[in-house]
């Protein structure tokens, strides 16, 4: 005999089986239509080449009055190092390359430096891998072919291969980077010069040389077509220009207003380098021989100056470069920094 089937038990009611009560599940997901506009955004597409080139170029219209007044300067920079002396240039390169340094966390001073780029001597607490990339930094912005005529051959990694992945080569990812700068090149060259920087390490171009020589690439690709001025100061006045925070409106904004202050920096540096070079060239006109103008002309090609690399770089004597600089320490046109009695370096006195 087939037993009854049993009345269904009442489940327990909660609090949210009232009637209506599915109006208040605030904590579920409702339809797409209806999320609002301020919750996470869900998994993005990886942005295509023309949406980053359009941002960059919306944020170069913005600043529109910035980039003329930084070109500006670069014009007159350009043209004052054609009609300046030829080691205007050198001494640059090196005071660029110094304040550069803060960029890997290494500070060198300019005398380390300086002694390293002319004679290849360190000290014994130097960092000779530092002092070498610094050393090609001051080569790459004293001259020579600039980036554009091949990225690997500038950087001088030949042989790099896999950086993080062993299926991508280094010269895969430098192509790439070329590919995007090429199609920019309707961006002003300052402007590009700033995206090239901030895209260096999204192509995986990041190598022992960090972000210096993404600086240093930026740096001449501002530059242009310069024939002075190879390379666009982007830290003497300053390294937030290099700062990497924000969207390329706020980078760009930065990049302009920092090669502003560095290029007016480099500008001044070079008026008081023109003006202490006539002093001195006025002071010395008594002096006989080869040595006092060869030692002027160096005094001004380089920050700082010892003993030995103004023997090396004018070609006199140890004991003519000595009298030499203690006659111009003694009327005020040099003066000494280290305040030892050996391994002295000299600059002059602007």
């Amino acid at each position: 005999m087939k037993k009854p089937a049993s009345a269904p038990l009442d489940e327990p009611r909660g609090p949210y089986d009232r009637e209506g009560a599915q109006e208040d599940l605030w904590f579920l997901p409702g339809p797409p239509e209806d999320e609002p506009d301020f919750l996470s955004p869900g998994p993005e597409h990886e942005p295509t080449e023309a949406s980053v080139l359009d941002e960059w170029t919306r944020a170069e219209a913005r600043h529109a009055a910035r980039l003329a007044r930084v070109a500006g300067r670069l014009g007159a920079l350009d043209e004052r190092l054609k009609r300046g002396a030829s080691g205007w240039r050198q001494r640059l390169a090196l005071l660029e390359a110094v304040e550069l340094s803060w960029v890997n966390g290494n500070r060198v001073a300019p005398d380390r430096l300086a002694l390293w780029v002319a004679l290849r001597v360190s000290g014994v607490q130097d960092d000779t891998q530092v002092l070498s990339a610094l050393g090609w930094a001051v080569r790459r912005l004293a001259g020579g072919p600039g980036p554009q005529a091949g990225l690997p051959e500038f950087l001088g990694r030949h042989d790099a291969g896999a950086l993080d992945d062993a299926s991508e080569r280094f010269t895969e990812r430098a192509s790439a980077w070329q590919e995007l700068m090429q199609a920019g090149a309707h961006l002003h060259p300052v402007t590009r010069a700033c995206m090239g920087y901030h895209l260096w390490s999204l192509a995986g171009l990041v190598h022992q040389g960090g972000a210096l020589e993404a600086a240093v690439t930026a740096a001449r690709i501002a530059a242009g077509d310069g024939q002075g001025a190879v390379f666009a100061p982007l830290a003497m006045g300053g390294a937030a220009g290099l700062r990497a925070q924000g969207p390329p409106d706020a980078r760009l904004k930065r990049w302009y207003d920092s090669m502003d202050s560095a290029t007016l920096s480099a500008q001044r540096h070079l008026d008081q380098i023109d003006a202490w070079g006539a002093r001195a060239d006025a002071a010395m006109a008594r002096l006989s021989g080869r040595t006092p103008p060869a030692l002027r002309v160096a005094l001004a090609d380089w920050p700082l100056l010892s003993a030995p690399m103004a023997e090396a770089l004018t070609g006199a004597s140890r004991a003519a470069v000595q009298r030499n600089l203690a006659w111009m320490e003694d009327h005020g046109l040099i003066r000494e920094m280290t305040g030892q009695g050996r391994f002295r370096m000299w600059r002059a006195a602007v």
